[in-house]
């Protein structure tokens, strides 16, 4: 069997989704029975999976989505068909798609798409997303809540998989040396003590804003020395957050990042006091994972995707009440004993999710559809 991998629409690396198909691809091998080729913009030769061998068909296309839109539409199955895929796996499967399938493709749905696409979801743009996700052979979504979005918009029940992330726990792990003082992070120097919040600063349903409220009010309130560390690449809610930053009193202790590379994460998270989390329409919350399984607690939203995925390990909080967010952080910072509780927790419950499962589930539903 030879399997496809689509890399467009990952961002070459810098993205939730790029970080996805990193660590997936750095689980397939090729076998006697499986070769995986990965295909997709020239740059993107060494992103994903060159450590294991993978081989790398480049597409000739302008980094330009209008383009690479297009190519799927007209294109994706030719190309499936030249190179002898079995099957194909569209990683950006809620943004690149073809209408309809020569080849049997399997569309990763990685975010809510009702959220996506909530100012246009009845133009053109969204419907032929999910004609592409309806006559897909089969749909993997991140977790049961994107499932139940994918069925309310109208995506076959039948067709669609839950296929967790996985953890990298050799880089994901409790850290007790750190200096307590300042984590020195190339290129950054962080005092401690510090939240930290990783997310793309995108739209307003990450809700930054509310979250520099509430710590606002914690640090007036507290008077404690933690800091407030915003990692994330910069998107169209930047300067409502730039602003919100500006009013604040506290703005000397609220620093934002930009991208911050993947391979630092683990540290910083390592040397936080805690994760505060709250996006309300999280499809994955693969920060609040690996949180987690770094030691360290986490509060979060009670919305989307997060009850699931982080059980009974976190503190939940209503994102709209910026004074729920400011008890939540209270709660992290001196509350010893349900810091212990959490942070135990979080460590055992995490030990479920691994990039392994991920990729045999995977491996498992694209053998099911090329064998049909």
């Amino acid at each position: 069997m030879k399997i496809g991998i689509d890399t467009f629409g990952c961002a070459h690396g810098k993205s939730g989704l790029g970080s996805y198909l990193s660590s997936l691809s750095a689980q397939l091998k090729n076998t006697d029975e499986n070769t995986f080729e990965l295909f997709g913009s020239e740059i993107d030769r060494y992103t994903y999976g060159a450590e294991n061998g993978l081989t790398y068909s480049s597409v000739k296309l302008p980094d330009n989505r209008s383009y690479e839109k297009f190519w799927h539409y007209a294109f994706a199955n030719l190309f499936a068909r030249k190179h002898k895929y079995n099957a194909v796996l569209y990683a950006a499967g809620a943004r690149y798609l073809p209408l309809f399938y020569t080849v049997p493709g399997v569309a990763v749905v990685y975010d809510v798409l009702s959220e996506m696409y909530a100012s246009e979801i009845l133009e053109s743009k969204t419907m032929r997303i999910l004609i592409g996700l309806k006559n897909a052979s089969r749909v993997i979504a991140a977790s049961h809540f994107i499932r139940k979005d994918l069925i309310k918009l109208g995506v076959p029940e039948e067709k669609i998989t839950v296929i967790y992330n996985g953890i990298n726990h050799s880089e994901f792990y409790p850290r007790e040396d750190l200096s307590p003082n300042l984590l020195d992070i190339k290129p950054f120097a962080i005092k401690r003590p510090y939240f930290i919040y990783p997310s793309q600063i995108s739209s307003s349903s990450k809700k930054h804003v509310e979250l520099i409220k509430a710590f606002t009010i914690f640090k007036e309130k507290t008077r404690l020395e933690h800091r407030l560390v915003l990692t994330g690449t910069e998107g169209d809610s930047i300067e409502d957050v730039k602003n919100a930053i500006m009013e604040s009193s506290c703005r000397q202790d609220i620093f934002i990042t930009g991208f911050f590379p993947h391979e630092s994460f683990p540290l910083l998270y390592a040397g936080s006091d805690g994760c505060i989390f709250p996006s309300v329409n999280e499809g994955v919350g693969l920060p609040v994972l690996e949180s987690l399984a770094a030691g360290i607690p986490v509060a979060c939203s009670d919305a989307g995707a997060l009850p699931e995925i982080a059980g009974d390990n976190a503190v939940y909080f209503n994102s709209d009440d910026i004074m729920d967010i400011e008890k939540a952080m209270e709660k992290l910072a001196l509350d010893n004993i349900l810091r212990k509780k959490l942070k135990e927790g979080g460590i055992e419950w995490t030990k479920r999710f691994s990039w392994e499962k991920t990729a045999e589930k995977t491996i498992e539903v694209l053998s099911e559809v090329a064998a049909r």
